[in-house]
């Protein structure tokens, strides 16, 4: 996907995709007049703002405000980058991204036979489990580790028996199908020519993603193998710094407890499942990363890292908490429990029961003294050079946090440990990352438009882009002196040049220009005109700037000392175009 993505694409993918469909994968939405209503998941409410209207491709929240596309809430809401966001509605769209301008896009089947190829590998682990002569040691290990049946068919593991090639004989039916296991990361090529199975002699656990499909594998070997723990590679499907095992199931218990915790193995979250602790989540074989704390925070305000409490288990927590730091805004929690050394979620809730690993989990560390626990470790905060070490050590960390009470309240402990005033932290050199610093929202958006006829041409444009195929094209406005006619002539062509366009589509185009967030506010608003007087009011609002235009222009000609003989004629003109505006504007 490197590369610049064609216009054109965006386009072709905005029409290809209905908003409705993807809110309501993951908000149910309700049928409200022409448009669909849920309560806002940005913010908590009773009763339900948030409108998505099907005309549009837009949403919009009356009580938050916020608003967007379908790209722009796969940005919002699952914390994706405008690239990923691009490609999962290109994956659900079966479109293949051109990264050249002119390019069209291709239909592909390549994420559909990905799918398909998960599909059958699972169909076939799980019958292993229950037919191949192995599985009763494997059930018996599986027993033994505390689960039932019940539990290991919700959680749909299954079997991969010894053996080189028993997937690709099940399921390799043809050179296609081989070559899809190997993209979806279950078959691995020969140096020297043909293919072997990733996955032997392993329980294996299905991997989904938020929205519950399946991805990847994770496989647990069964005896004494290593590596312990294999996971599928990264592949088209599966990124390993997404996602999160266990999340789509327990997703609901999280939202209703407002509080995740975030175990190391996906054993720890069956067995942990099995004792009726069904909020937990486990990374996949990676520190938990900045996008797997965005999008556990999408459900829950508070989240719960358990660790094995030696050396390793610390340094994953410390990794942790440095990726948590940056997306800890107000109202957010984060908090580390450390298992007694050599014990894991899995064993601990099998030893102790449910009630008291509840109870470990209440007790747990919060982020702000594990983090200055840490830091004061080996430090000698008796002798001045000591505190100045803490402060150095502390400094870049705090500097990571948004600005708000919590980074505040650290910002005050420090000074306490140290001993100096807040101050005092940042004063000597150039200024600090512990000095206040600008909302990050200042200056965003320039806003020339307010109150204006351009605004409200905008504003009537974007919501009905079908309305610049009625109407002259930008000319007559040119050398008009308005804030935001550049903008309105730039987006009148952009809708002209398409037969079928949506508001959605329209915004997308313009996604880079610096107005771009002010164009979806404008996007929002609600206007008294409706149906066939739409049309007539954007003329209206048109012929009235074109007006102005030649108003303006008179003016200048009118202020010089002595016009020419050609100024006088260009005079003349310009009246009777004036003549001919106030008489079509009288008609209407």
């Amino acid at each position: 996907m490197a590369g610049r993505i064609p216009k054109q694409f965006i386009d072709d993918l905005i029409l290809r995709t209905d908003i409705v469909d993807i809110i309501d994968a993951v908000i149910p939405l309700k049928k409200m007049g022409k448009n669909y209503g849920a309560c806002c998941p940005f913010h908590e409410e009773k009763t339900p703002s948030f409108t998505v209207s099907p005309d549009k491709q837009f949403y919009h929240c009356f009580g938050c405000g916020a608003h967007g596309t379908a790209i722009g809430f796969l940005m919002e809401y699952e914390h994706m980058d405008f690239l990923e966001a691009v490609a999962d509605l290109a994956s659900r769209a079966g479109l293949q991204i051109p990264t050249t301008e002119g390019a069209r896009p291709a239909v592909t089947q390549d994420f559909t036979r990905l799918t398909q190829a998960l599909e059958q590998a699972d169909h076939f682990y799980r019958q292993q489990l229950r037919h191949h002569p192995e599985a009763d040691s494997v059930i018996d290990y599986l027993k033994g580790r505390g689960l039932s049946g019940e539990i290991a068919a919700e959680f749909g593991l299954g079997f991969a028996p010894e053996g080189w090639d028993n997937l690709i004989r099940a399921v390799g039916t043809d050179e296609k199908m081989v070559l899809d296991l190997k993209i979806a990361g279950l078959v691995t090529q020969k140096d020297g020519g043909g293919h072997y199975d990733r996955f032997r002699s392993r329980i294996m656990f299905p991997i989904q993603d938020y929205r519950g499909r399946l991805v990847g594998f994770g496989g647990r070997v069964v005896g004494d193998g290593e590596p312990k723990y294999l996971n599928s590679p990264e592949t088209p499907l599966f990124h390993k710094g997404r996602e999160l095992y266990g999340l789509y199931k327990s997703r609901d218990e999280i939202r209703q407890r407002k509080q995740a915790l975030v175990v190391e193995g996906y054993m720890d979250v069956v067995a942990l499942a099995q004792h009726g602790i069904r909020h937990a989540v486990a990374s996949l074989g990676t520190a938990a990363t900045r996008s797997h704390m965005e999008r556990i925070f999408r459900y829950t305000p508070e989240v719960i890292f358990c660790f094995d409490g030696d050396r390793a288990g610390r340094e994953a927590a410390w990794r942790a908490l440095e990726n948590a730091l940056p997306v800890l805004e107000q109202g957010r929690q984060v908090s580390f429990l450390f298992l007694p050394e050599g014990e894991d979620p899995d064993s601990m809730v099998r030893s102790e029961g449910a009630e008291a690993f509840l109870k470990r989990i209440s007790e747990a560390q919060a982020l702000p003294d594990f983090l200055f626990g840490r830091l004061r470790d080996g430090i000698d905060l008796s002798r001045m050079d000591g505190r100045a070490r803490l402060v150095e050590l502390a400094r870049p960390l705090m500097a990571k946090a948004p600005d708000g009470v919590l980074r505040d309240m650290m910002v005050d402990r420090l000074a306490q440990l140290a001993q100096t005033d807040r101050l005092g932290l940042g004063s000597s050199g150039p200024k600090t990352p512990l000095q206040s610093r600008r909302p990050r929202a200042a200056a965003r958006i320039k806003r020339p438009l307010q109150g204006s006829l351009v605004r409200h041409a905008i504003s009537l444009l974007i919501q009905n882009p079908d309305l610049a195929h009625g109407v002259d094209g930008p000319e007559d406005l040119q050398g008009l002196d308005l804030p935001g006619l550049d903008l309105l002539c730039k987006l009148l062509c952009a809708a002209s040049e398409r037969d079928e366009i949506s508001t959605a589509t329209l915004l997308e185009q313009f996604r880079d220009n610096e107005h771009h967030g002010h164009l979806e506010k404008l996007a929002a608003e609600q206007h008294m005109v409706e149906g066939g007087a739409l049309a007539r009011e954007f003329q209206d609002t048109l012929l009235r700037l074109k007006a102005q235009r030649v108003e303006q222009s008179l003016d200048r000609l009118l202020a010089k000392a002595s016009p020419n003989p050609e100024d006088k004629s260009r005079i003349n003109q310009l009246v009777q175009q004036q003549e001919d505006y106030k008489a079509q504007l009288a008609k209407h």
